[in-house]
């Protein structure tokens, strides 16, 4: 069980009986709703997952478990809109990081790292983490924009047109996002280089596509010009904080007209924040830093005092941008910049939930609302700072963070699937894009503004009924690549127990250069070099023959989440290489 700061001072009298089975009354905490009322003492009642009611007298339902929580603070919930469950993130892993959020009090997320076909996989999984709700963006962006620069088509799209914008739209619905996710900007951040924006006439086509099929859109918008574009276009959502300059009053009037809600993701952007590196405290560019949060600060405070529904996001997941933690921290930013606390717990309820347009299911504590609630040891529109003292955290009325809560899990991956059949793909006689494990078939082209361009489709062959081809022309650097990616399962979400196979055995041939096998597990990349010409040829890896990640590591095979094979070689050059019936042996 997680301690938080004051926990051990708490007296919690929760009744004899061990179970928390509903209903529940929560009896003698002072209720902040979030609705607009003082903060008031009150016994709630939740049941089936719901707020059934909501008692000034104390009053408590017979047969009714019950949690003395006198001297607690129950608020709604909290939301961050802008959070991504990355590798590289703290913590890094999907159970943990679920984990990290009740233990804050957050109960909805918006997961802005995730391809199409990972939200199935992702979401069966997730529904048995303790954690808090975790909602889906598809990722659109320009060619080479932000978020482009780095993944192929199937995770992010490239649109450039108003008909290209639509018609991704419409092939990202049978995935069934929860928001659309837009990268606007090529201005990064102040600190990096500029990639290619999104123009107005595509903005605008992309979201009202998207509104016509009840979908939110929250974009990668950080300068006040194009503030104003996302809010002519009617962007729901600007999901960073403008940095280069001062919002003026035009701007300001165009996003308040339009409706268009500010999560500033303060927390992303602070120069002066725990773990940044001794070495850059007095760099230009991290003057620089602070010169453009300093901006961000005053932009929130002037767009909440002309009207501008402030919501937050944190972007947490990037570095020194904790989970669970860093939303919490928001608030603290808020307050900074010159909110009062009520007003930033509005903002980290109500008003995330009126932004993403949940309002009536959650985000205030009002009867028939979602018992997606946290109680807190202080009261936090007092002492902004007692945020961290979390009690208890319950999503949809299950205990999530608390005592009696679940323990944490602590297996960091889905439990591996078995291999039924040794055949991964023979890309035959089947929907050419999906492999014979019903996986997308995706690639893994190099990144960034000068990058490989590839095709890679399934053609007729002599001899064969299809196989895999792939062309590309590399990108002009030292070391240029282009690739194809086989999942083993939807998603690259669960991994695959391949231990009871020796290694991989597929057809290919290609233009007589170098080529690179790529077995991917959880721990890591494992490797083998290969060469082959313009005749078929049959070979067989096996996997004691792969490089290591790592000295460290141990092939098990247990784990593996994909197969890859790559052209990696010195820019400039036209390649091309085919693969067919590839499985393990």
């Amino acid at each position: 069980m997680i301690k938080h700061t004051g926990l051990a001072l708490l007296t919690l009298l929760v009744c004899a009986e061990a179970s928390w089975a509903e209903p529940l009354a929560i009896v003698g905490a002072k209720v902040f709703d979030a609705a607009g009322s003082e903060p008031y003492v009150a016994t709630v009642v939740i049941d089936d997952g719901v707020i059934t009611s909501i008692d000034k007298k104390g009053r408590v339902p017979k047969k009714t478990k019950k949690i003395d929580a006198t001297g607690l603070s129950l608020l709604p919930g909290f939301f961050d809109l802008h959070v991504h469950y990355t590798p590289r993130g703290e913590p890094g892993t999907t159970p943990q990081i679920s984990q990290a959020y009740v233990a804050a009090g957050v109960t909805s997320v918006y997961d802005f790292a995730e391809a199409p076909e990972a939200f199935a996989p992702r979401r069966e999984w997730l529904a048995g983490i303790p954690g808090p709700h975790v909602n889906f963006a598809a990722r659109m962006s320009t060619t080479n924009g932000h978020g482009a620069d780095w993944s192929d088509t199937n995770t992010t799209k490239w649109v450039n047109t108003p008909y290209a914008a639509t018609e991704a739209v419409k092939e990202l619905l049978p995935y069934e996002p929860d928001v659309i996710k837009v990268f606007t900007d090529g201005w990064r951040y102040g600190s990096g280089i500029d990639n290619t924006s999104m123009d107005e006439p595509t903005l605008t086509a992309l979201v009202a596509e998207a509104h016509a099929n009840n979908l939110k859109i929250l974009t990668h918008t950080v300068t006040v010009e194009r503030a104003a574009i996302a809010g002519r276009a009617g962007v729901d959502i600007l999901a960073h904080s403008m940095l280069d300059t001062d919002v003026d009053q035009e701007t300001i009037d165009i996003l308040k007209a339009s409706g268009t809600a500010y999560a500033g993701t303060l927390a992303v952007y602070e120069a002066d924040k725990p773990g940044m590196p001794a070495f850059a405290e007095n760099t230009p560019a991290m003057e620089n830093r602070r010169t453009r949060f300093a901006t961000g600060l005053r932009n929130v405070k002037a767009l909440h005092d002309n009207g501008v529904l402030i919501a937050l996001g944190t972007d947490a997941g990037m570095p020194l941008t904790p989970h669970g933690r860093s939303t919490l921290h928001e608030m603290e930013l808020m307050v900074k910049a010159g909110l009062t606390p009520t007003e930033a717990l509005m903002a980290g309820t109500s008003n995330s939930a009126k932004a993403i347009d949940v309002i009536d299911q959650r985000g205030t504590i009002e009867v028939g609302k979602a018992a997606d609630i946290v109680l807190i040891n202080g009261e936090p529109w007092t002492d902004i700072s007692v945020l961290y003292n979390t009690a208890y955290t319950f999503v949809g009325g299950e205990l999530m963070f608390g005592d009696g809560a679940p323990e944490p899990v602590t297996d960091t991956y889905m439990v591996a699937s078995k291999i039924v059949s040794p055949m991964i793909a023979d890309f035959d006689g089947r929907d050419t894009e999906r492999t014979n494990r019903d996986t997308l078939v995706v690639g893994d082209p190099d990144g960034g503004k000068e990058r490989s361009w590839q095709v890679y489709e399934v053609i007729p062959e002599a001899g064969k009924d299809g196989v895999l081809h792939l062309t590309a022309s590399l990108s002009l650097r030292e070391e240029a690549r282009a690739g194809v990616v086989l999942p083993l399962n939807r998603g690259n979400v669960q991994p695959a127990d391949a231990s009871v196979h020796e290694g991989l055995q597929f057809d290919i041939r290609g233009d007589g250069g170098d080529y690179m096998l790529v077995a991917t597990t959880t721990g890591g990349t494992w490797s083998k070099s290969l060469v082959a010409g313009e005749e078929w040829v049959t070979v067989q890896v096996p996997f004691d023959s792969f490089e290591s990640p790592s000295e460290s590591e141990a092939w098990t095979g247990d784990d593996m989440l994909d197969v890859r094979f790559l052209i990696k070689r010195p820019g400039g050059q036209d390649v091309w290489m085919e693969v067919d019936d590839v499985s393990f042996y």
